[in-house]
């Protein structure tokens, strides 16, 4: 099933939607960086699991006519009040696709590039029971919470380059001890590109994905 411009008008965000081939697979929530859309990411999915479903939104705020899924006030300083809105917008989204296309939500695994991993990285901190693993590409910290989340072991994977202008290593670094503070299992792995996505990331993130000790997430 796909959905489009009908997704739009029914769950809140232009995506497309691909259910799992496998009864144990995930549903990869795949979230594209800034200037992406629902497709960016689609063939990624399928290196990181054959058999997984994909849920995949459209950024609905537009920067110079750039989706992206929050606001930001310059380069690296988000907008903070629309950070909060759309993450929750975001996870009611994934609440009410579950429920639209009757996968289970316990097995959805983000998968963000950039604005994308932020994101999700914000769902992860705000609201920890939504996503049962993430791969986070390019990210860094979207905000300092008041109170750490409890993610109870959560497996995330942040996946950084070392030369990577927009994120420097202590953003990633923070983030990492942000998420391991909250309870997460992370899991940081160091390319030595910039602000990219590469085939090392992409590869990388399929062995951790399927090494997944929590049986509802390998494929």
């Amino acid at each position: 099933m796909i959905g489009g411009e009908r997704g739009m008008a029914d769950l809140g965000f232009v995506h497309v939607f691909q259910p799992p081939t496998a009864p144990a697979a995930p549903v990869l929530l795949l979230l594209h960086g800034t200037g992406g859309d629902e497709q960016d990411l689609l063939p990624i999915a399928a290196r990181l699991s054959s058999a997984a479903g994909v849920l995949s939104p459209r950024g609905r705020v537009l920067e110079r006519g750039m989706p992206r899924f929050f606001r930001r006030l310059a380069e690296g300083v988000f907008d903070l009040d629309d950070l909060h809105r759309q993450t929750i917008a975001l996870v009611q989204f994934v609440k009410t696709a579950a429920a639209h296309y009757r996968f289970d939500p316990a097995r959805v695994v983000a998968v963000g590039f950039s604005n994308g991993a932020n994101v999700a990285a914000s769902v992860l901190l705000s609201d920890p029971g939504v996503l049962a693993a993430a791969i986070l590409f390019s990210a860094m910290v979207p905000f300092e919470p008041d109170a750490a989340a409890v993610l109870h072991r959560t497996p995330v994977l942040i996946s950084s380059g070392r030369r990577d202008p927009i994120v420097p290593i202590a953003q990633v670094e923070r983030l990492a001890a942000l998420l391991s503070a909250a309870g997460a299992d992370v899991t940081t792995i160091w390319q030595p590109g910039g602000h990219e996505l590469t085939a090392a990331d992409v590869s990388a993130a399929h062995q951790w994905l399927e090494a997944l000790p929590a049986p509802n997430l390998t494929s």
